[in-house]
């Protein structure tokens, strides 16, 4: 069915995995476009409650973006690249149902954005990141200059991005880009176990809540009233009414 990935289904979950381990897994137009299939089969898939973002190889996440496709794109066709590229990351970062990023190895420029279009990283123990555009005279493009700000702060995606140097995991869970360093040949059952767990809640409440969060980081819209509609949305759900009743039963509840 892909070409450049490869999609696992296991208990309810989607496994994306970037499948290019002879180009570091770098990033090209028929990869946004499958990537894109796969998330929209995730949207569209009822029996499906999160998905898993990593890539093949002991190496890398996704090292990149394939510069071989910039040599040939003047400024318009950089745009309509830049676009393609957002518009996939939107749809990961806006998707109502989890999705983990699991960075077994580099995750520079275009994976770097990859990663942080998920709802969390987990990271390897040999894991790295970087924005390192600066260094072939261009800037990140597919929401790095956004995505790397709201996490990391002004000054720390600045002094990043304008240097071009990678760091190392340590670095980025003290920044706060990564939300937990695991042991490499552990990595993909943590994640798995994380988001087994987080997939056990009641989907309505995930999606409205991954609606709020969002909502904060998006000028022009009011994260309070967002909220506020979110948090009415899942009071007419089935599992609100079973996580209240059991609550005052004293009993776990039974969500479907």
């Amino acid at each position: 069915m892909y070409s450049t990935i490869i999609a696992e289904i296991k208990t309810g979950i989607l496994k994306i995995i970037i499948n290019r381990p002879e180009k570091l897994n770098a990033l090209n137009e028929t990869v946004l476009l499958e990537l894109r299939e796969a998330i929209m089969q995730l949207r569209q898939d009822q029996s499906l409650r999160g998905a898993i973002i990593t890539g093949s190889g002991e190496k890398a996440f996704v090292a990149g973006a394939d510069i071989s496709e910039f040599l040939k794109a003047d400024s318009s066709e950089g745009k309509k690249l830049a676009i393609k590229g957002q518009e996939v990351f939107a749809l990961i970062e806006e998707t109502t149902k989890p999705i983990i990023a699991a960075v077994n190895g580099f995750a520079l420029g275009g994976g770097c954005e990859l990663a942080m279009s998920c709802h969390f990283r987990y990271a390897s123990d040999r894991a790295k990141f970087g924005q390192p555009e600066i260094n072939l005279g261009i800037i990140p493009g597919y929401g790095g200059t956004q995505r790397l700000t709201r996490l990391i702060g002004k000054g720390r995606a600045m002094e990043m991005m304008m240097k071009g140097d990678m760091i190392d995991v340590n670095e980025a869970f003290r920044m706060g880009l990564v939300n937990k360093i695991v042991q490499h040949e552990q990595l993909m059952h943590e994640v798995e176990e994380i988001l087994k767990f987080i997939i056990s809640k009641p989907q309505p409440a995930l999606a409205a809540l991954i609606q709020a969060v969002n909502a904060a980081e998006h000028h022009g819209i009011n994260g309070f009233e967002k909220e506020a509609e979110a948090f009415a949305s899942a009071f007419s759900s089935e599992e609100m009414k079973e996580g209240v009743t059991a609550f005052l039963e004293k009993r776990k509840p039974n969500f479907k």
